[in-house]
C-alpha cells in the first residue's frame, strides 16, 4: 500500500505473533485502514528480530508469550536497534507480570489482544504518534489491574531525578498523562494551549529520565503520586 499523491505516507506496521490465523485478522484489520499498512510478520521474536533487521516499520504489535524468543526479550532486542520502532505489547489480564517487564524492556504501549478494532487501530496511531500512553478504555481497566504492583516492581522505572524535580504545573500534567489522556485533553482538562502541554510533557520526560511517556506513567504510580483507585474515582 502506498500513500496517496498528496499525502503523508501510511504507518509501516509489523505483527509479530506466533498465532497465524491472529496476524491474519490483524493485518485485514490493518490494511483496510488508509493511513495504516503491514510491511511484514513474524512468528516469534527471533524471526521478527531479523525482519526488522532489513524492514524499515514504525509500530510493532508484539504479542508476549511465543515459542523461543519471547515478547519480552524480543523487546528488548527490538528498541536496541538504531532508530527503533515503538513496540505496542500485546496481552491479557492473566498475564499482569508481561506487561512490567515488557514497559521495563522498553514498551511503549499495551493493548488487550481482545479489545475491538478500533482500539487497535487507535493504539497503534497513538504509540506512533508518541501521543499518549493510548488513552482507550481497555487500557485504563489493565492500568488499574496492574498499578497495584508497580511499587513493587522497581526494574520497570526509569533511571534519574523524580517527582521532587517536577515543577506544581508539571506534576498536573504527569497526573492527566496517568489518566490516559491525550495532549489534547490535557489542555483542555487544565485550560493551556496545548504547545503548552507538550511543552511540559517534554520536560516531565526529560526530568524523570523517561523514554516515553510509558515510563513517566510507571513513575507516577511507582512514586504514590496516582493510586490504583484514582483511575475510577478522580480520572475524567
Amino acid at each position: 500500500m502506498t500513500a496517496a499523491p498528496g499525502t503523508s505516507r501510511p504507518i509501516r506496521v509489523v505483527l509479530v505473533d506466533d498465532q497465524q490465523m491472529v496476524r491474519a485478522g490483524f493485518r485485514m484489520v490493518i490494511d483496510s485502514q488508509p493511513d495504516l499498512t503491514v510491511v511484514g510478520e513474524a512468528g516469534d521474536g527471533d524471526s521478527a528480530l531479523s525482519l526488522l533487521r532489513s524492514t524499515v516499520a514504525d509500530v510493532v504489535l508484539m504479542d508476549v508469550r511465543m515459542p523461543g524468543t519471547d515478547g519480552i526479550e524480543a523487546t528488548r532486542r527490538v528498541t536496541a536497534l538504531p532508530e527503533p520502532p515503538r513496540v505496542l505489547v500485546l496481552t491479557t489480564f492473566d498475564l499482569d507480570e508481561y506487561v512490567l517487564a515488557a514497559i521495563g524492556a522498553g514498551a511503549s504501549g499495551f493493548l488487550l489482544k481482545d479489545a475491538a478494532p478500533e482500539d487497535m487501530l487507535a493504539a497503534v496511531r497513538t504509540v506512533h504518534a508518541g501521543d499518549s500512553v493510548i488513552a482507550a478504555s481497555s487500557t485504563r481497566r489493565l492500568l488499574q489491574h496492574v498499578a497495584p504492583m508497580l511499587r513493587a516492581e522497581p526494574s520497570a522505572t526509569p533511571a534519574g531525578p523524580t517527582l521532587p524535580d517536577l515543577t506544581p504545573r508539571e506534576r498536573e500534567v504527569l497526573v492527566q498523562m496517568a489518566y490516559g489522556a491525550t495532549n489534547t485533553e490535557i489542555a483542555g482538562r487544565l485550560f493551556v494551549s496545548e504547545a503548552t502541554v507538550k511543552t511540559h510533557v517534554g520536560r516531565v520526560l526529560a526530568k524523570t529520565g523517561s523514554r516515553d511517556r510509558v515510563q513517566a506513567v510507571v513513575l507516577a504510580y511507582r512514586t504514590g503520586l496516582v493510586q490504583p483507585a484514582d483511575l475510577l474515582r478522580d480520572a475524567p
